[in-house]
């Protein structure tokens, strides 16, 4: 089967969509890349937040060019990276994979300093997300968040070049382009919150495209299936994007009890105000065999009970 893939073309996009690539290309298929210019991509200078006010939005700003071409069928799947495509997919396309998850975690990246906690007061930390800043700020009041956007060389080089003292990224980003010199800490979720579908893929498709949507079925990975549909559940119970200050994980663990193990699953969720610090967070434990969907919207109206509910307001999110 002949099969064009849509891609963003920065660096690590275009990692991902030639991984996809040499898989179906593995499975026989005839595969083509065809790169697409998005909003996030044309407005790299600006913030998120002048992206909202030139756009109206951010939800789909790493997205929106890419599905119109699938859309006018120039292409027949789209490779993203998953935290960057909105929970609600419009009615033409379906998420048809989540391949293998990678370390979903959010890094500190560091020339001199091994660890949060190292960082002296008054440090200055790069990152262009809100739900790091605000999580930063909620563990380090004392550390100034700095506006950091950019492709991964792009950052690595301004640290480097000491305009700040560390910066903010996602582990599977650094790993998959072999970019982990100056990893200094994995942040453990429990902690520091990743956002939904961190580290892991998405392919989407046509929802009426059977024939690609069977070609790619051999992609999903039913573990990472489970756990990103719990995290989108609640993102979406909570009308997040990717740019509201919300982190949800999901994770399998093993209970014991009595001389017995059994599975389950763990979410852990957080609501962070990026001015201030405050936080709202929430842990949960579920039977494996608990729909993912449910385990969602169960994390998201426990953060509601706790209190997220003007934070979010704050924020456009939902206030319950």
């Amino acid at each position: 089967m002949n099969l064009r893939i849509g891609s963003r073309g920065s660096q690590l996009a275009l990692w991902q969509a030639n991984h996809i690539a040499s898989l179906l290309r593995a499975e026989h298929h005839q595969v083509e890349i065809e790169i697409i210019k998005t909003t996030g991509d044309r407005l790299q200078a600006v913030t998120f937040a002048q992206v909202a006010v030139q756009s109206g939005t951010t939800k789909g700003m790493f997205t929106k060019e890419i599905e119109e071409a699938l859309a006018e069928g120039r292409v027949d799947l789209a490779v993203h990276s998953l935290k960057d495509l909105p929970t609600e997919l419009p009615e033409p396309f379906a998420l048809a994979a989540t391949p293998p998850r990678v370390d979903p975690r959010d890094v500190l990246v560091a020339v001199r300093y091994d660890r949060l906690a190292a960082l002296p007061e008054g440090a200055k930390v790069g990152t262009s997300s809100q739900r790091r800043r605000a999580q930063l700020k909620a563990l380090r009041p004392d550390i100034e968040a700095i506006e950091f956007r950019g492709n991964v060389d792009t950052r690595l080089r301004k640290l480097a070049e000491g305009q700040v003292d560390a910066i903010l990224l996602a582990a599977a980003g650094l790993d998959r382009l072999e970019k982990t010199e100056w990893i200094r800490e994995r942040l453990d979720p429990h902690d520091f919150c990743p956002a939904a579908g961190q580290g892991s893929l998405g392919i989407e498709t046509r929802n009426g495209d059977t024939a690609t949507i069977a070609a790619v079925a051999f992609l999903n990975d039913p573990a990472t299936r489970y756990a990103v549909t719990a995290e989108r559940s609640a993102l979406a119970a909570l009308g997040g994007g990717c740019q509201v200050p919300i982190g949800v994980h999901c994770r399998p663990v093993i209970s014991h009890s009595n001389g017995a193990s059994s599975a389950e699953v763990e979410i852990f969720a957080v609501v962070a105000a990026p001015d201030s610090g405050q936080a709202i967070r929430i842990h949960d434990r579920a039977p494996a065999s608990t729909n993912p969907i449910a385990l969602g919207r169960l994390a998201a109206e426990m953060l509601i009970a706790a209190g997220a509910g003007p934070l979010l307001a704050t924020h456009g999110g939902v206030a319950r």
